[in-house]
């Protein structure tokens, strides 16, 4: 989605569980007509979870008939994007020809690389009758010598990612691995992601096999050495410890991380790089149209100034 991410500081909870590196409130941003985000990262006072640079948890919003999502084409580069769904359904159009359903459990990757433009709407059914929308949409920054790779996308249906069931624990494997198990989705560098829900009194090991972790709250609560936690949060962990997540009631949560990239980034409205200059190129190729466009779409976001 094409939302200007947020570099300004926004401070933590305070945290006393010393395997807790960092716990994020997420901020809420209106995105207008009732449509609100709570984005996780980029934080001030971390900018990376793995290659997770971006995190952003829109919904639940109701759309009445009608009414729906409009995100004209809008350019990225250098970056991946998840886009993750509990609720509703958003039609996906890339300048690679790419037009896709995405639906709830679904994992849709696309891939920007150099470069690639795309709109997100509605789909036509859902907008004559309505829908209520809840999702998830991370970007994943690519390593450097993957910046530039040319564009792609991956999309696998809900009954075609591995899920784990197991007391009280179900658990969609969406990227990488967790749980025993191996998502198909190809990556170009190390990172997993995994949707996990649990009934109240269960507990779940965040295994300590990824260099870097973190859990986001969707909705809920856990506890964590004896301190609780209530959703939407970002919890972020120190890496080499073994963690334990008790359920405190009904929870729903998402497992992600990865290996840290080489350095960090710069991050411009719907551009990531680890080169200034290669965002200033995206920006006057955005502004000139010499990005490929999205094949029946015949609007298009400005880009800001």
């Amino acid at each position: 989605m094409s939302w200007f991410p947020d570099n300004d500081p926004v401070l933590g909870d305070v945290k006393s569980c010393d395997a807790l590196e960092l716990v994020i409130v997420p901020r809420t941003r209106d995105l207008g007509d009732g449509f609100t985000v709570r984005r996780a990262l980029p934080h001030g006072k971390r900018q990376m979870v793995g290659p997770f640079i971006f995190f952003d948890h829109f919904g639940p919003v109701q759309f009445m008939s009608g009414k729906g999502m409009d995100v004209r084409p809008h350019p990225h580069i250098g970056l991946a994007t998840v886009t993750y769904l509990f609720d509703g359904s958003i039609m996906h159009r890339d300048s690679e020809g790419n037009v896709r359903e995405i639906q709830p459990g679904a994992m849709n990757l696309m891939t920007a690389g150099r470069g690639i433009a795309h709109s997100e709407r509605t789909p036509d059914l859902q907008r004559k009758n309505g829908q209520k929308m809840l999702g998830l949409q991370s970007w994943i920054a690519l390593p450097a010598g993957s910046e530039e790779i040319a564009p792609s996308f991956q999309h696998y249906a809900a009954a075609d990612l591995p899920v784990v069931r197991d007391r009280g624990v179900t658990a969609r494997v969406i990227a990488g691995q967790s749980f025993g198990v191996t998502s198909p989705v190809t990556m170009v560098s190390p990172w997993f992601y995994t949707e996990v829900t649990t009934e109240e009194g269960v507990s779940v090991p965040l295994e300590a096999d990824h260099e870097e972790r973190a859990i986001y709250l969707v909705d809920g609560e856990v506890e964590i050495s004896n301190e609780r936690y209530e959703g939407p949060r970002l919890l972020i962990f120190r890496p080499g410890d073994r963690i334990t997540v008790k359920a405190a009631r009904p929870t729903r949560m998402m497992f992600l991380g990865g290996d840290a990239l080489e350095g960090p980034r710069h991050i411009w409205w719907n551009f990531v790089s680890s080169n200034k200059e290669r965002i200033e190129q995206a920006k006057q190729d955005w502004k000139t149209g010499r990005f490929a466009t999205v094949p029946n779409e015949h609007e298009f976001i400005p880009l800001p100034e």
